[in-house]
């Protein structure tokens, strides 16, 4: 059964290369998001198995959305992906339930690992 991704980044390069990567293993990518407004309208417009989530975007922090996530009961499983990669920014997204947290530049190894994970 085929796992329904929803993308979050500012970035169109990057999207593109998180949704090949995905694809080319048996997701199906069903949206893609390039601001906070925009990540939080779709998830609950979209309810996708997993969200990969940026946490630098123009008009919001990931951490920020993960807590409307959270607080709105979304059930999709996040991971995020930025280049911020300090320690506690890590365990911050990990601790608003984050299944993992990935720094750039990561490997289609590291995304499908962490798609993986329970």
């Amino acid at each position: 059964m085929s796992k329904n991704v929803l993308i979050v980044d500012d970035s169109l390069y990057m999207r593109t290369v998180i949704k090949d990567a995905l694809e080319a293993n048996g997701f199906t990518v069903i949206g893609q998001a390039s601001n906070g407004e925009e990540a939080i309208d779709l998830a609950f417009e979209l309810q996708p198995d997993f969200i990969t989530l940026d946490n630098i975007l123009p008009d919001m922090i990931g951490t920020d959305i993960l807590k409307v996530y959270k607080e709105e009961g979304l059930t999709s499983k996040v991971i995020m992906i930025s280049a911020v990669g300090q320690e506690s920014v890590v365990n911050e997204g990990i601790s608003l339930g984050a299944i993992d947290y990935l720094v750039k530049p990561f490997t289609n190894d590291q995304l499908i690992g962490a798609m993986a994970k329970p």
